[in-house]
Formats: structure tokens, sequence, C-alpha cells
């Protein structure tokens, strides 16, 4: 129920990026976090001291509390699912870090499952809402840039080996389900999507060249968009030192490039550009846990916004399953050797 201080709010699993949602959670006039649960209690304990808040070493208990509105879920990326169906069957609304699963069979039961028992559900793609974004997803959508030519989504980061030794499940197929791709490029391409629109076919192929890792550390894919225009991807981890992410969009009439979540090129016909460029932009490209808080608050606030208003949040269970669709395309065309043509 609600309190009289905003939504109660429950964060499972205490991953380096539950710490974003419980600043954001307290940074938010209409929410309060209530309660953290983890496998680990002494992990739990800590960060319930550190965020003002209860602790639980078991999830299902937590969420019997009548005064948790809203569930957090930070696990593995492979072990969203059943915390997800519990929260569904208990009546909160659940917002889940990205990927949704590492499955799209997974993704459907969590979908299904939440519309059921008439909860929201949303994916975790903060960068969505980065002004910036907004502004060339506008541009493009209003045919300032005219007809689509070529999305580009370009994310050459890197992470050591010790990235991965941190934590058991990150770059295994079970808990990743996946590397690069599906956890850190993601953001991007699901960026790239959101401007040009569904997909109709992929081309990949995936390596593994510089970590000791199941999943990829390397991927590239050619797409092609159902509007015609053609897209490409460049995703990885072994890029040394790490480079901003940059999303680059391209009409007939003009350009658009996003890096490191600001726009570095505005070259649009008949109109003065007064980009200069900006350097330090606050990417994850070497370091996950610079990125600010800001695209999170900003996302928990629509959910909170879609609970009060009883609407779909920007990004719902559908919208966040797409750039995972377009993932295991490029995992499946570069096991195949085939083009791989997505289903609508």
């Amino acid at each position: 129920m609600k309190s009289e201080t905003g939504l109660g709010f429950g964060i499972i699993g205490m991953g380096a990026i539950a710490a974003f949602h419980a600043k954001s959670i307290n940074n938010l006039p209409r929410a309060r976090l209530l309660a953290i649960s983890s496998r680990n209690a002494e992990k739990a304990r800590l960060a319930a001291a550190e965020f003002g808040a209860d602790y639980y070493s078991n999830f299902e208990k937590m969420l019997q509390r009548d005064d948790i509105d809203v569930v957090c879920i930070c696990t593995a990326s492979g072990y969203h699912l059943q915390p997800a169906l519990v929260a569904a069957r208990a009546g909160k609304h659940v917002i889940v870090e990205k990927p949704l699963e590492i499955s799209l069979e997974r993704c459907d039961e969590m979908i299904a499952a939440c519309e059921k028992a008439g909860v929201k559900l949303t994916c975790i793609f903060q960068n969505r809402f980065n002004p910036d974004f907004i502004k060339i997803k506008q541009a493009f959508t209003s045919g300032k840039l005219g007809k689509p030519v070529l999305g580009s989504a370009y994310i050459k980061w890197f992470r050591p080996q010790e990235y991965y030794d941190a934590a058991d499940w990150r770059g295994t197929l079970a808990g990743d389900g996946g590397a690069a791709l599906i956890n850190q490029s993601i953001h991007t391409i699901d960026l790239l999507l959101t401007v040009m629109g569904p997909v109709r076919s992929v081309y990949g192929k995936i390596a593994t060249r510089t970590h000791k890792i199941e999943g990829e550390d390397l991927g590239l894919a050619v797409l092609q968009f159902k509007n015609g225009a053609l897209g490409l991807i460049e995703g990885s981890t072994s890029i040394y030192p790490g480079y901003p992410e940059r999303l680059e969009i391209h009409g007939e009439k003009g350009t658009a490039v996003l890096e490191g979540g600001v726009i570095t090129r505005w070259d649009i016909a008949g109109e003065k550009s007064n980009i200069k460029g900006v350097k330090n932009n606050k990417s994850g490209a070497s370091d996950p846990l610079v990125i600010p808080i800001a695209g999170h608050m900003a996302q928990i606030d629509d959910m909170i916004d879609a609970i009060l208003e009883n609407r779909a949040p920007v990004v719902d269970g559908r919208e966040g399953r797409k750039a995972l669709q377009v993932i295991l395309a490029i995992y499946q065309a570069s096991k195949s050797g085939k083009e791989i043509i997505l289903s609508t």
C-alpha cells in the first residue's frame, strides 16, 4: 500500500548495481526504501545499514510485507525470473535490471505473470531518459533527419579479467547469458532500436579474444531495419583503455551523434549546429561504477508515475525484450553462419 511518505520499495540482490537503485530511491520524494534482501546475510545487513532499510536473507519473506509496493530485482541476469514471479504473485510492481532475462521464453513468462497479477513491469534502460538522447529521438521521429539511412552503435569498452573474476556469474552463459553484448552493449543497442525501430534481419559474429570467460568479449553485427535502413553494431569489453559508447543516426537530411550520453554532432540540412564536442563524458567505458544515478532516478520516477496514473511505464516488459531479441539473434547468426530473420 502507498505510505504517507510515498511508495514502499524493496531491493532483491546486492550486486554493484543495487547501490544505484538504493541511492535513486532515497533521493526520490515519492519513494521510500524499506528493505533489502540478499542471500549473503552480511552483505544485506551492511547495505541496509548504509541505506537506512531493514534486511532479509530470504526475499520471499521480505515480499510478505504489506508496506512494500515495488521491488527492484538486481540479481545476476540469469536469475531475474524467479524473484519476479514471486513478486508478481505477491502483488508487487517489478523493476528489473537489464537484461530482462537471458532468454525470450523467460522474458515472456515474466511479462505474462505481471500482466496476470495486474502489476507494472519495467526493465532498466535508464539512458532512454537522457535529455540529449530524447532530442535525437524527437528529431528522427519528427522527420527532421529525413528518410532513415543508417543507424550504428559502437560500444568499445574495456573490462580487465579481474572484473569477471570478481563475481562468479559474470561472463557465464547461465548467469550472464553471454558477456559484452548482453551485459555492456545492450544499453546502446536499446537506444539504437528505440530510434530506428524494429529489426527485420541480423548477420552477426562473436568471439572471445582477451578474457577467460564463456561469453563473448567482442561482437559485430549488420542489421536491416524494417524501414529499409541498415545498421551496424560493434560491442566489446576488450578495447583498451575503453572509449565512450557512441550512437550514430544518419538520415538523408542529416546526422546526429551521441557519445558518452552527450550530443557531439548535430549536422542537419538548413540548421546551424552549435555543438562543440564534450570531453570527459560520464561513460562506463572502463569503470561501470562512474555513471551518474540521474538515469536510474528518472526511470524509477517514471515507474512511480505509471503506478499512480495506472499507465504503462516508458520501458515496459515488451520494450525491455526488444534489445535482447536482437542480441540473441546475433549469437544465433554467429553460431549458424546465416542471416537470422526476426519474428515480429
